[in-house]
């Protein structure tokens, strides 16, 4: 049987293990507070989809953007030492409802919300409460945004790296490069792609709406801030995100590398959700793109008003040209692109957009 001195011991040295693991987190810029998280989330006037993460242990928002390679390096890594709260009950109150969800075992909840009454166009504020599963206590809450976009002539689903990031996509090592070595101030978008995104987003869409993007990515939900940021500074259409599913250290060296046709899955998702708006498609060549934007076109051929392709990856120029054919004759104009210019040529051409 222990004594009380050793007792005593044990729980003192715990306390001290504990301070100091507290201290070591700190310093890397993480809380081991259970925290849940909301995404920005997309809806109607009748209904809403919810989303977001729960974490045991997640990342404190990045303070400043300095040019150093060991604290971009560093800022990076940290956002995949998050540990994710698997089966965590979810209180959402979104318009005049109140829902409860589960997250899923990676931590991420989604949860669509019938609406009671009518939501006007635009940006809505959402509330979540992470509840203790012994009690009704709330353990951490948050806001977020979620959007009811107009029906206007066309919306846009886009995807992010290489498409308007640049990010190396088809050579690891490149990406792994440009991914670890700058932050969301100091990466680039490509030449001309904010303001032809810009112009789609404004063209034909009367007073006071615009024309809603959605991101699409098989980038990671630990990028969401960082994507956010990025997308903030160079001033991108503000839009809804819908990333992969969150990875962990272990797998930093794969990211980007996510099973592409919950892209697919994911796309369709917002077709459903307006069934009477048509989209305009964007990504690059460096992955799956062009055969998901394909395979949307055979399922939704009155659905989809033009696709855009940046290319990118040189060794993928004769698949992509044989894939984008059969797009064209299915009807969809195509755009196969190496400058932003050439896109923008393109939507004037089309009359998608004005001078």
């Amino acid at each position: 049987m222990e004594t009380s001195e050793s007792l005593s011991a044990y729980k003192q040295n715990k306390s001290v293990k504990d301070r100091l693991r507290h201290h070591f987190l700190t310093w890397l810029r993480l809380t081991n507070q259970p925290v849940v998280k909301l995404y920005r989330g997309f809806g109607t006037n009748a209904s809403l989809t919810v989303h977001g993460s729960v974490f045991r242990r997640s990342a404190l928002p990045r303070k400043t953007y300095r040019n150093s390679i060991f604290l971009n390096l560093f800022g990076l890594l940290r956002l995949f030492l998050v540990r994710p709260y698997p089966h965590a009950t979810v209180r959402i109150l979104a318009g005049d409802q109140l829902a409860e969800t589960q997250s899923d075992t990676d931590g991420y909840f989604r949860v669509d919300v019938p609406l009671t009454k009518s939501l006007s166009c635009g940006w809505h504020t959402v509330h979540a409460q992470l509840i203790a599963a012994s009690s009704e206590n709330v353990l951490n809450e948050c806001e977020g945004q979620v959007l009811v976009p107009p029906h206007t002539e066309f919306g846009c689903i886009s995807d992010i790296d290489d498409t308007f990031l640049v990010s190396h996509s088809a050579t690891i090592l490149k990406r792994l490069k440009v991914i670890l070595t700058r932050n969301a101030h100091s990466r680039q978008p490509f030449e001309g792609v904010v303001a032809h995104y810009q112009l789609l987003a404004e063209a034909n869409s009367g007073s006071n709406a615009t024309n809603p993007f959605f991101y699409v990515s098989s980038s990671e939900w630990n990028l969401y801030d960082y994507i956010l940021e990025f997308s903030k500074k160079n001033g991108l259409p503000e839009g809804v995100y819908l990333l992969s599913p969150l990875k962990q250290f272990s797998e930093v060296f794969k990211t980007g590398q996510g099973k592409h046709m919950t892209k697919f899955a994911r796309i369709v998702r917002i077709l459903e959700a307006y069934p009477n708006q048509r989209f305009i498609l964007l990504g690059d060549d460096t992955q799956e793109d062009p055969n998901i934007y394909a395979a949307l076109v055979r399922h939704f051929p009155e659905r989809i008003v033009a696709v855009y392709i940046r290319q990118v990856h040189g060794k993928n120029e004769p698949k992509t040209r044989d894939i984008l054919r059969e797009v064209e004759v299915a009807g969809v104009p195509i755009c196969y692109f190496a400058h932003s210019a050439d896109a923008r040529k393109h939507s004037l051409e089309l009359g998608l957009i004005a001078t």
